[in-house]
C-alpha cells in the first residue's frame, strides 16, 4: 500500500461500526457501502443532511477498506497521486464544499480520473446533489452529475430516540428516558439538532451540577430553535 497520509478530522470519537444504529432510514445506505464490488466504476456519492451520520459511515468504511480519508476542503491538485493509489480506496469528505474554488475542483477532478485508472475505490459525502454545489468546472460538474447516489433520509421517532440516547451515553449523561420520550415528539427530526442538543444539555448540567430536567431540555430545545430561526 502507499504511503498514509494523516488529517486532522475532529468529530464524535464513537464512530466504530458497532456504535453504528441501524434504522430505516440508513439501511439502504450502508447495504449499499458495504458492497463497493457493486458500484459502477468503484464509485459513489452518499447525500445526507448535517448530522444524518455520513461521518459515522465513511469513518468505519475507510477503516474496513484501508482508505484514505480527506475534507474536501483540504483538497489541492498536487495532493492527488498521493490519495489515490493502485487497488486502493479513498474517502473525501463534505464534497459539497469544493463548489467555487478552483484548484479543490481541479483536484477533485484528477482524483475522479486517477481513481479510475488506478482501480481506487472512490467514496464521496455531501450534504447535497451536485447541482446545488455551485460548480464551476464544467468537466466535473459533468461527472459529479453522472455519479452514483445514496441517500440517507431524515431519521424516524425510533432513530431519533436511540441517537439521543447514544450522544448521551457517548458523554456519560443521565438523561431519564420519559426526557427522551418527551423530546422526541417535540424536536425535529434531525440529527444535527440532536447533537447541538445534548451537547447544551451537558454543559448546561455540568454548569448547574443538577441533573437533566424536562423543564431545562425544553428551554435548551427553544433556544436552539430560536437560535436556528
Amino acid at each position: 500500500m502507499a504511503r498514509q497520509l494523516t488529517f486532522d478530522l475532529a468529530g464524535d470519537p464513537a464512530h466504530a461500526r458497532s456504535d453504528f444504529l441501524v434504522a430505516g432510514a440508513n439501511r439502504l445506505a450502508l447495504a449499499t457501502l458495504d458492497a463497493p464490488e457493486t458500484w459502477p466504476q468503484g464509485r459513489m456519492l452518499l447525500i445526507g443532511e448535517a448530522g444524518a451520520g455520513k461521518t459515522h459511515l465513511a469513518s468505519f468504511w475507510a477503516v474496513e477498506q484501508d482508505a484514505e480519508r480527506i475534507p474536501a476542503r483540504l483538497l489541492l491538485p498536487e495532493m492527488t497521486d498521493a490519495l489515490a493509489f493502485d487497488g486502493g480506496a479513498l474517502v473525501v469528505e463534505d464534497a459539497h464544499r469544493v463548489g467555487g474554488f478552483p484548484e479543490a475542483e481541479q483536484a477533485l477532478f484528477h482524483l475522479w480520473n486517477l481513481c479510475h485508472a488506478r482501480d481506487c475505490k472512490l467514496l464521496l459525502t455531501a450534504r447535497t446533489p451536485p447541482r446545488d454545489w455551485g460548480l464551476g468546472l464544467p468537466d466535473l460538474r459533468s461527472r459529479m452529475d453522472a455519479m452514483p447516489q445514496i441517500r440517507i433520509d431524515a431519521p424516524d421517532e425510533t432513530l431519533l430516540a436511540a441517537v439521543l440516547v447514544k450522544l448521551c451515553a457517548d458523554r456519560q449523561l443521565p438523561v431519564p428516558s420519559a426526557v427522551i420520550d418527551w423530546l422526541v415528539l417535540r424536536m425535529d427530526r434531525d440529527l444535527g439538532l440532536a447533537r447541538k442538543l445534548v451537547e447544551a444539555l451537558d454543559q448546561a448540567a455540568m454548569s448547574d451540577q443538577k441533573p437533566v430536567s424536562r423543564r431545562l431540555a425544553s428551554e435548551l430545545l427553544d433556544k436552539l430553535a430560536t437560535a436556528d430561526a
